[in-house]
């Protein structure tokens, strides 16, 4: 009986074990399911990465080469307004523009002259027409006077 016992005891043993051992491999799959799905993770993140890099890569360069441009621009842009600027044209058109700016002025200057001018003589005209009116009045009173002094009347 006790060697039955032993067995029962080392058979139970056994159940233990290999129902420990079962558990056990269980959670070494579930691990390995688990490590599975965080390398499939990290190959992906990986990826998108390269990409992105690569994208940052062409970006920087496509930056400079902006850049340069910009630069190159701004030079040729400053070393076209410096020949505009001094340039016989530019020079000769400034010189122009001070002639007609000058001759502007003494037009303006004139037309102020000739509107105080006529401003002066149509006060006059107005004075020689109430002087004309009167000096009518006058001859017409002269000649009616005339008539009845002449005795015609």
């Amino acid at each position: 009986m006790n060697e039955i016992i032993d067995k029962v005891e080392e058979t139970d043993d056994m159940v233990v074990l290999i129902e420990q051992h079962k558990r056990d491999i269980w959670e070494w799959k579930q691990k390995e399911s688990q490590w599975l799905d965080d390398r499939v993770a990290l190959n992906g993140n990986k990826r998108i990465i390269e990409e992105l890099s690569a994208k940052m890569v062409e970006m920087g360069k496509a930056h400079i080469a902006l850049k340069k441009r910009a630069q190159e621009a701004e030079g040729e842009n400053t070393i076209i307004k410096g020949i505009g600027n001094n340039s016989p044209e530019m020079k000769e058109l400034q010189s122009r523009v001070k002639q007609l700016d000058e001759s502007l002025a003494r037009a303006l200057e004139i037309n102020e002259n000739h509107q105080r001018c006529n401003g002066k003589l149509q006060l006059r005209l107005t004075e020689v027409e109430e002087d004309n009116k009167k000096l009518s009045k006058q001859i017409q009173d002269l000649t009616i006077s005339r008539k009845f002094g002449d005795g015609t009347n």
